[in-house]
């Protein structure tokens, strides 16, 4: 079938019409998109800026320190005799102190918009200090093992 003049002179122009429409189309989306973008800096500028000062306050000296998050309890603070019988034996772990309890209460404060309590913390081992190197040694040799090709 051959196209006439006529024919090719109405394709170009819904072609020239289309893509005229998507352009101005995707120039209007690409706008609302960096004004929500520019929004969201703005909230998150301001969510930080908050938080520095909350940071701020909170690193002052302990008499000068007011009460931003909920109030660490008293058995978080103390040591008992028996845990520290048994960390003679495990390698000693880095204890949580009052003062990060207050930090980690003021972060979830902050994130959720609400006062929190805190009613316990401990300090977990990162699984690259648990691995020991002849069971890992052990599981690289069994894995290596495992020809994949011959199936």
């Amino acid at each position: 079938m051959a196209l006439n003049g006529s024919d090719l002179l109405i394709a170009g122009a819904l072609i020239a019409v289309a893509y005229f429409t998507l352009r101005s189309e995707f120039r209007r989306t690409l706008a609302q998109l960096r004004l929500e973008t520019d929004r969201q800096f703005d909230s998150l500028t301001s969510t930080i800026k908050a938080l520095q000062r909350q940071v701020a306050e909170l690193s002052q000296t302990p008499a000068a320190i007011k009460p931003v998050a909920a109030p660490v309890s008293a058995p978080l603070a103390k040591v008992e005799p028996a845990a520290s019988a048994t960390k003679a034996a495990v390698p000693q772990a880095e204890e949580v102190t009052p003062e990060m309890l207050i930090v980690i209460a003021a972060a979830v404060t902050a994130f959720l918009g609400k006062k929190v309590r805190i009613r316990s913390a401990k300090m977990f081992q990162s699984p690259y200090e648990i691995v020991n190197p002849w069971s890992q040694q052990g599981r690289v040799f069994v894995q290596a093992s495992h020809n994949l090709r011959s199936r």
